[in-house]
């Protein structure tokens, strides 16, 4: 259960509750996958996911529909996906990934975050190589045997299933993302949220002040509109 608890623990619920960036951060996804394949979700898998985890997240359907219709305008800005990587205090490896319209203004506040906290921003691959990428399903456990649903979705890149608090988490690794999406739509399984995360292959143990001052930094990235998600390899 070890990283579908961590996943449930530390990536959606303790973070999710800043509604307002989440719908933001949704909000642009739903532009960035119009743009790239269509308003029609029907036809573009990567819309029909992102609709999925507004819906997950709660994004009012009004909202959602606003979005689409806002990227289909070619007046709209483009958003363009970066990850940053560096080191903040006491060695601790950080990934940042983020979504922008202005690729000087985000570099410029993800270095003066790293810097104020007494960490550096890397360059490209610096830290990524001790972090594994997975995709990560969430779905209602209802009336699924897991150790079934284990067997059926093998073949379609499952490589850890675990169930926690009603819910299913199901892993792929990050080339399998869109057989999983199928494999999952063919049975009728209706996701509640599926992203990609990043999982440390090492953890670095910190005192609890030490554990505070990374918290921090993490917060004041999260803070930034900028900002999609933050990964550490912070026991």
């Amino acid at each position: 259960m070890g990283r579908a608890f961590e996943f449930r623990k530390e990536r959606k619920f303790k973070r999710w509750d800043k509604m307002s960036k989440v719908f933001t951060r949704l909000g642009k996804e739903i532009v960035m996958a119009v743009k790239a394949g269509g308003p029609d979700p029907t036809s573009n898998a990567k819309l029909r996911t992102v609709i999925q985890n507004a819906k997950g997240a709660q994004m009012p359907k009004d909202r959602i529909e606003a979005a689409i219709k806002r990227a289909s305008n070619k007046d709209e800005k483009d958003y363009e996906e970066i990850v940053y990587e560096g080191y903040g205090p006491f060695g601790i490896a950080i990934i940042v990934e983020t979504s922008t319209d202005n690729t000087n203004r985000t570099v410029a506040n993800v270095r003066s975050y790293f810097s104020k906290a007494g960490g550096a921003l890397g360059t490209s691959g610096s830290v990524s190589f001790m972090f594994d990428r997975k995709a990560v399903f969430r779905f209602a456990q209802a009336e699924h045997d897991l150790d079934e649903l284990e067997l059926e979705l093998i073949d379609h890149g499952l490589t850890e299933i675990a169930e926690n608090e009603g819910e299913i988490f199901a892993y792929t690794e990050f080339e399998d993302f869109g057989s999983m999406q199928k494999a999952l739509e063919d049975r009728g399984i209706e996701v509640i949220s599926a992203d990609f995360q990043r999982f440390p292959t090492t953890l670095t143990e910190l005192t609890e002040e030490q554990e505070e001052i990374i918290h921090k930094l993490i917060d004041r990235l999260e803070e930034d509109d900028d900002v999609n998600q933050v990964f550490t390899n912070m026991a």
